[in-house]
């Protein structure tokens, strides 16, 4: 129980339905939905689409989708990979040619197409029940009748005021004369409405062919871009079967490649082998632990993991407890190894999660994202919408599993969780952050499983993240810690922007109950009836 003298959050409980997104007008939408009739699926349609509006630097159409779904909550867990995939036109010989040795996060060739609304229509057919139109009605209201800035997204857009500025686009759109938005100010996206307006009465072909596709086809183009409107008429996401490890007697689910699941589980099946929950939460034995798992685990995601269309990815090897424990077995508890590959990815991204569980205990844990903060920047003109980078997200080394290629899909970031227990779902949840994902899912795992803590504790306790050969730190992790690792041979700051954000949904079958929590590092919330 937390200390009620001390600024926190409680965690959120209820008997009906719940829902956590990182916007308190998204989470509000998502109860709605459900109190009206919708389901766990329609909440998070209707929430994602509201996110899209009042988060803009994080999410919208012109990004992507993942979803783990549970109907009932019992047996089968579905997955659906909505990423989209490269222009047909566009090669590794002909970014060598010319002179392009990566696709940089703000480039032209980093956008990919969009597969959000495609998977939004194929995801509420499949498992929904109200129709896609009236999904989004609460996010065109918001669009055009405009949102109030909330604290975080006025923090990310400061931050971002340089991109905000380097395209006319973005600049008239998510701008007031240059100067980015401020808390409390009021923000309104006509041509975003208009888009969604046109997706409501046709579907995803409003979408995919039509206008909208033209008038980002055309943005592309006039950028040097080989995008295509045949490129977004041939665009289809996936069902995928989900991938697991058992981790102290809990199932943990992931999407498998092309994302970045495989990472969580390998850390998890790494970490299994030490007793955890007798070290300091905050100590330098555990944060050492997690780091030297990390850098394994995120090795292997940088040579190995790309799109399996493509690609052959030894996902058995990589979940086999048994290659596991010779990884465990390279860990030194008093030193850190040297890092062992190069990294081929850009750091900064943002991505929204969210979750809900309906009245009948259908369980959809839902992650939607444009990647980096705005996408590459590059916004269409006439339907105001921020395209994602994700194909910045694929290396130009020919051979390479991940090498970009026609009609391929990047190495992808962001990863919905999903954990069962006695068959049952236990917990719905995932952590934002682009490559902080898989990190932060294992860290608030093992405080939960380990460490005893409930969704928020484990939401809330300070964050770290090994990567690319430092070890970024929070300011609430302690001093002596951060000392003590530098000690072992890491390289240690401190991150200036907190690492991810989080949301939770845990099913107490037993006494019939949902506990939720959300992340403070966001402006988000969680509700529950």
């Amino acid at each position: 129980m937390r200390d009620f003298q001390k600024p926190g959050r409680s965690t959120v409980h209820a008997m009906g339905g719940m829902a956590a997104t990182s916007h308190p007008l998204a989470t509000l939408v998502a109860v709605d939905v459900m109190r009206s009739g919708g389901n766990a699926v329609d909440a998070c349609i209707a929430a994602s689409a509201v996110l899209g509006v009042v988060e803009p630097e994080s999410t919208g159409i012109g990004g992507d989708v993942f979803m783990l779904y549970c109907k009932g909550g019992t047996g089968e867990v579905v997955g659906y990979n909505g990423s989209g995939r490269a222009p047909k036109g566009l090669t590794s010989d002909w970014l060598l040619a010319q002179g392009q040795r990566e696709i940089g996060a703000s480039s032209v060739h980093a956008v990919t197409v969009p597969g959000t609304v495609e998977a939004w229509e194929r995801i509420a057919k499949q498992h929904g029940r109200k129709d896609l139109g009236e999904l989004l009605r609460p996010a065109i209201r918001y669009a055009e009748d405009g949102y109030v800035i909330a604290p975080r997204v006025a923090y990310d857009m400061a931050n971002n005021e340089d991109k905000l500025n380097a395209d006319p686009d973005i600049r008239r759109i998510f701008t007031r004369g240059g100067r980015p938005y401020v808390a409390g100010e009021v923000h309104r996206q006509p041509e975003y409405a208009a888009a969604l307006r046109e997706i409501a009465a046709k579907g995803a072909a409003g979408f995919y062919r039509g206008w909208v596709a033209e008038d980002i086809v055309a943005k592309c183009r006039a950028l040097g871009g080989r995008q295509t409107l045949e490129d977004f008429a041939l665009h289809e996401g996936e069902w995928v079967e989900p991938i697991a490890t058992d981790y102290r007697g809990r199932e943990c689910l992931q999407i498998p490649p092309s994302g970045q699941g495989i990472v969580t589980l390998a850390m998890l099946n790494i970490l299994e082998g030490f007793e955890l929950g007798k070290l300091d939460p905050l100590g330098i034995e555990r944060l050492h632990l997690h780091g030297e798992a990390a850098k394994m685990a995120y090795a292997l995601r940088d040579a190995l993991v790309a799109d399996t269309k493509h690609a052959e990815v030894p996902l058995a090897q990589l979940l086999d407890k048994a290659y596991a424990a010779k990884l465990r077995a390279r860990i030194a508890r008093d030193k850190a190894m040297a890092p062992l590959t190069p990294d081929y990815y850009p750091k900064h991204a943002n991505t929204v999660y969210l979750t809900a569980v309906d009245q009948d205990r259908n369980v959809c844990s839902f992650i939607n994202s444009t990647f980096s903060n705005f996408g590459t920047g590059i916004v269409a003109p006439k339907s105001g919408i921020a395209l994602q980078n994700r194909g910045s997200g694929f290396t130009v080394e020919p051979g390479h599993p991940n090498c970009v290629a026609p009609l391929k899909r990047p190495m992808h970031t962001i990863i919905p969780g999903m954990v069962r227990q006695g068959g049952r779902v236990a917990l719905s949840y995932g952590v934002m952050g682009a490559h902080y994902q898989p990190f932060g899912h294992v860290w608030v795992l093992t405080n939960m499983f380990d460490f005893g803590m409930d969704p928020q504790e484990a939401i809330d306790l300070p964050r770290c993240f090994h990567y690319q050969g430092d070890y970024g730190l929070e300011r609430g992790i302690p001093e002596a810690t951060a000392k003590g690792l530098a000690a072992l041979g890491h390289k240690v700051s401190r991150t200036a922007t907190p690492w991810g954000g989080s949301q939770a949904i845990a099913i107490d079958w037993h006494r019939g109950t949902l506990t939720a929590g959300s992340d403070p590092r966001k402006d988000g919330c969680a509700l529950g009836f």
